[in-house]
């Protein structure tokens, strides 16, 4: 049963899936078409890999190394969707003060089209080599940590 309460074992997934979220975001940057404009997208990839990692890989652990590297798998590709949706969202935001839609669900509708539009660069080899070499990494650390500090 997992427990509610703060433990090592998700100090260390939000920690090093932190970690995971800045190598992805940088080799995210790398291959965005405007790399300039690419903003706080390193520190905001980071803060989510805070959370996710506490909120998904925490919990995830005790069941063996194996399963952990299978979540660790699993966690670092929800990461990457949640930093893809919120690029997405702060670029729907920062159209939306331009006045540039029509109404709200046009504003809605447009954070799953940038999304789609985006998503490209999550096929890079940097970005999918971190996705499976991080996650695994990341995954391992934690249950190692869950067995260290119980």
């Amino acid at each position: 049963m997992a427990s509610a309460l703060p433990t090592a074992s998700k100090l260390m997934a939000a920690v090093c899936f932190a970690v995971v979220g800045w190598i992805m975001a940088n080799y995210y940057a790398m291959n965005m078409p405007d790399a300039s404009a690419a903003g706080p997208i390193r520190e905001g990839a980071a803060v989510i890999g805070l959370f996710v990692g506490w909120a998904v890989m925490g919990p995830a652990v005790g069941k063996g190394y194996v399963e952990a590297a299978g979540a660790g798998i699993k966690t670092a590709f929800v990461l990457a969707v949640v930093a893809l949706f919120m690029l997405a969202l702060r670029e729907m935001l920062m159209n939306s003060v331009k006045m540039r839609y029509e109404g709200a669900l046009d504003a809605i509708l447009d954070v799953f089209q940038v999304m789609a539009q985006r998503s490209h660069g999550l096929l890079s080899l940097g970005v999918f080599g971190t996705i499976l070499v991080g996650g695994i990494a990341a995954g391992l650390l934690t249950e190692n940590a869950g067995r260290r500090w119980k």
